[in-house]
């Protein structure tokens, strides 16, 4: 049965924001790979009795409670004496190895080791300390019920070797979970969730959530398993079946963003992009120039911000402009076309819109935008309306300006397949 963890960040720096917790996500990730279902996050302030309450109710529901923070030498750290009542109001007794260890860094360092510098040498009875090389706070390591508690420093260059070093290696066993993670666009997070609904009611074994950042939405999957053969498995079985459900909503998986898959595709079939933007200002460009070797395949393109460089560099004619308006589905198949002349292209993406937050009217509203690429097969456009503020109608726009490049590089790919 797969193992669960929970983790427990003290200090008051986290509660009232003046410091991030950088901790939590190192140990979440590294309990992930091994193996550990991490099932909570909590933080609390520098206070012995929520804290002791917190590792009390931690050790309920998960095998495994890591704690970090509140290990210092001074009154408002309450680590150790919370550990201690959340084991049944257990004595504080000084370890001596502890304490030698404590000294010796003091020498070492040619200072004076203060008196409240002793009390880091105190554990819980019955706990085990683990030697800090990296500073003078040593790591606990308790039972608390049927769980194992580990408390660790807080400082990250204190807590991450120790827990590679003396946590890790004791977190075996308890069987495997293996991860999936299917990135999607072209649909909203509910229309998405919809289609996966029976998939993801929570169970113990297999898990499906989604995440939405920026119009990209992702699935996640975490199967566990006896070991990593079966969690595998189980994993792959239902990536297996989203990629049914969702077919080309599915752009990539686990790292791979949305202008990488299409840079792979166009230099699979060899064949060069241009772009043409208005209100993206570029972004267009940007994202698809951010994957390394997008030289390969992407030409350049024109950033038609004013009227004026549609006509000059891209063939809008000002009748077209006057008649339709620049923000119009004429003007965005012109500049496609203008741009696949100007520079060649097998394809060229062309971009309009309003991007607000003003500029907008009854008859073409903020976050209007229109889409057009030119190809092989001709030119298409496409009418969208996109919520929310500039920057979020500006990325929107341009990553379903490359969404529908890719889609289109699907359909020609499969007719020549």
């Amino acid at each position: 049965m797969t193992q669960k963890a929970v983790i427990i960040s003290c200090g008051d720096e986290l509660t009232n924001g003046a410091t991030i917790d950088t901790n939590s996500a190192f140990l979440s990730r590294r309990l992930r790979e091994l193996g550990v279902a991490v099932i909570r996050h909590v933080t609390v302030g520098d206070d012995l009795e929520r804290l002791a309450l917190a590792i009390a109710a931690a050790a309920d529901e998960a095998s495994i409670v890591i704690l970090t923070g509140g290990l210092g030498p001074t009154l408002d750290d309450v680590s150790r004496q919370a550990l201690a009542a959340a084991m049944g109001n257990l004595p504080l007794v000084e370890d001596a190895h502890s304490l030698e260890r404590i000294s010796r860094f003091f020498v070492k360092i040619n200072r004076p080791m203060t008196p409240s510098n002793r009390t880091q040498a105190l554990l819980p009875a019955g706990a085990e300390a683990l030697d800090n090389d990296w500073g003078t706070a040593p790591g606990i390591a308790a039972q608390v019920k049927n769980a194992r508690v580990f408390v660790l420093p807080g400082p990250p260059h204190e807590m991450t070797p120790m827990f590679e070093r003396l946590v890790a290696p004791r977190l075996g066993g308890g069987g495997a979970i293996a991860y999936r993670t299917l990135h999607c666009f072209g649909q909203g997070e509910s229309a998405i969730g919809e289609q996966l609904a029976d998939l993801m009611h929570r169970d113990q074994a297999i898990r499906v959530g989604t995440t939405a950042s920026g119009g990209i939405i992702s699935v996640r999957i975490a199967a566990g398993g006896a070991d990593d053969a079966q969690a595998a498995a189980s994993a792959q079985a239902v990536a297996d079946d989203v990629r049914r459900r969702l077919g080309d909503l599915i752009f990539g998986q686990e790292g791979q963003s949305l202008s990488a898959v299409v840079g792979g595709l166009l230099r699979q079939a060899d064949q060069r992009l241009a772009v043409a933007e208005s209100c993206t200002g570029g972004l267009v460009g940007q994202l698809i120039t951010a994957v390394a070797g997008a030289s390969d395949y992407f030409l350049g393109g024109v950033i038609s911000y004013a009227d004026q460089l549609k006509g000059k560099l891209l063939g809008v004619t000002e009748e077209m402009l006057s008649r339709h308006g620049a923000v119009s589905q004429p003007v965005a198949t012109a500049m496609a076309e203008g741009a696949a002349k100007l520079t060649g292209a097998d394809w060229a993406l062309a971009v309009t819109g309003i991007a607000g937050p003003g500029g907008g009217s009854e008859e073409k509203p903020v976050g209007l935008v229109y889409i057009a690429l030119a190809g092989p097969a001709g030119t298409s456009a496409w009418r969208y309306v996109f919520p929310g503020d500039r920057d979020m109608v500006r990325l929107r726009c341009a990553l379903s300006a490359i969404n529908h490049l890719r889609l289109a590089l699907l359909a020609e790919a499969h007719k020549s397949g």
